[in-house]
């Protein structure tokens, strides 16, 4: 039987129900509730500030030496492993996603806090060239208190891409999960204050905080409190952030929305292509911000790919997460599978062809369920709507292109620039249009492989910022010079 959380909420180092409204969350497979989350309110925002900064300011905390820090991230590493069927099941039941990919992401989570713990333990500060009778030497130090606002589409690996290391840096954190999908933060949230204890630690060093962005992520960025936020979700929400924050001078990362191409040249390797473009975009149900939603692929090959991959679409499987054959879960919330059959409808206004799919599946089995089948679309001019706005579902949307320099205008044709997917087996063309292509992260034949030693963000308005990485420790610190002077004279001036 599948282990739900409390329904309470971790502030000022203390688990306990919110003061704010009651959501239920819902299994996206069956439409059940799974469990009733109380969200907090701005007070109580305001309380687990307050004590987030007392706790960052405590000795026992900021006196640390970073091999001394990483022993958290590594102690959390290991109970996220022991945990991780149980994270698992959580994830599928509370996201909808197949146990396969929840899986993955909870093995991602305990792999990203074990490489910033070895990250922490070789961080080097510099002393850098003197100029002077003086010896100079660049530091790095805790920001204090930071906000981190998750989607909730990989709850536990989002999560561990900010409190690992937020953390590492010496931080306290103020941790907010999505709505619909709290339940593996809160779980995580548990695991760490465990390892905090174990360690004697204070435990306000973390917050997790359930709620509504207006509500719950409006008060962490106002909070005067917090002096960073690491944000991952849509577009305008990223944009209304960053406003609050430029008033605050405060830094922020944000890792926003996607409409990103892949790309199939005439020399491509086609099983391997086929099989990437239908993984680029279907696995996750297509409720991936990198997902490769454009599909540009060369007028030649047109016809016969197009083709080829409608035929293989239709044969993938469709089911709830916990079936070990599914290759396509249902979307996160009946709203949210609303929202896709809406942009399909606006696409067949537009004059697309529905290749396949387009419409969510029959049956009982599927009656209860956010289900809608993987669809694949063409017909459309690359500045129609559908294919420039973020869908964040099932839904591919096919163009041709005739020689490179119309795919790069045509790939980099849009406000976004998160991610692109290339295959082909000439070394020299991969490398041009990689370069030429506006986006964070390129795959050559080969598509969604992440490392947490590689950083990962966006251009345009698909964010700013990146994570992961060796970075990504001093991302969450202030760099300070000190001047230690060794003159044995007075300074010249004051004689």
């Amino acid at each position: 039987m599948l282990r739900t959380p409390p329904d309470e909420a971790l502030v000022a180092g203390r688990w306990r129900r919110g003061g704010g409204a009651a959501t239920q969350t819902l299994d996206p497979a069956t439409g059940a509730a799974l469990a009733t989350v109380h969200a907090v309110t701005p007070d109580e925002v305001s309380e687990a500030a307050r004590a987030a900064a007392r706790a960052a300011a405590e000795p026992q905390w900021y006196d640390l030496l970073p091999h001394q820090r990483a022993r958290l991230l590594t102690r959390v590493a290991t109970l996220i492993e022991d945990n991780a069927e149980h994270l698992a099941a959580l994830q599928t039941a509370d996201t909808g996603k197949a146990l396969t990919e929840t899986r993955a992401l909870v093995a991602s989570a305990a792999a990203t806090f074990r490489y910033t713990a070895a990250a922490l333990e070789t961080a080097e500060e510099a002393i850098t060239p003197s100029r002077g009778a003086y010896v100079t030497l660049s530091v790095h130090e805790p920001i204090g208190v930071v906000g981190a606002i998750n989607p909730w589409n990989s709850p536990v690996a989002s999560d561990a891409q900010k409190l690992a290391p937020a953390l590492a840096a010496g931080n306290a954190v103020l941790l907010k999960p999505a709505e619909w999908t709290p339940l593996v933060s809160l779980a995580l949230g548990r695991l760490i204050t465990q390892a905090l204890g174990e360690l004697r630690l204070p435990t306000a060093l973390l917050a997790v905080l359930p709620g509504s962005g207006r509500v719950v992520g409006d008060a962490i960025v106002r909070d005067p409190h917090v002096g960073r936020i690491a944000f991952t979700g849509g577009t305008e929400t990223g944009r209304a952030l960053a406003r609050t924050a430029a008033e605050k001078l405060m830094p922020v990362s944000l890792e926003l929305g996607g409409k990103s191409p892949t790309v199939v040249l005439a020399d491509a390797d086609i099983e391997q292509a086929l099989a990437g473009v239908m993984f680029g975009v279907f696995s996750s149900s297509g409720q991936s911000c990198i997902a490769g939603s454009r599909l540009f692929v060369a007028r030649a090959l047109y016809d016969g790919f197009v083709g080829e991959l409608v035929a293989r679409v239709t044969k993938l499987r469709v089911g709830p997460g916990t079936r070990p054959d599914t290759q396509v879960a249902p979307l996160v919330h009946p709203a949210h599978r609303d929202k896709v059959a809406a942009y399909v409808d606006l696409a067949r206004g537009e004059g697309a062809r529905v290749l396949c799919g387009g419409a969510a599946p029959e049956g009982p089995e599927y009656a209860d369920g956010a289900y809608y089948l993987p669809t694949v679309l063409d017909g459309l001019p690359n500045d129609a709507r559908t294919c420039q706005e973020e869908i964040f579902g099932p839904v591919l949307v096919a163009l041709p292109f005739d020689d490179e320099e119309d795919l790069v205008r045509q790939a980099n044709d849009s406000v976004y620039g998160l991610a692109c997917g290339i295959w082909t087996r000439d070394h020299r063309a991969a490398w041009r249009i990689a370069r030429r292509v506006e986006a964070g992260t390129v795959w050559i034949n080969t598509y969604k492989q992440f490392s947490a030693s590689t950083p990962f963000g966006g251009m345009k308005a698909s964010g700013l910022g990146r994570e992961k990485g060796r970075d990504a420790i001093r991302a969450y610190q202030r760099q300070k010079s000190l001047y230690w002077g060794t003159a044995t004279t007075p300074l010249p001036w004051a004689g």
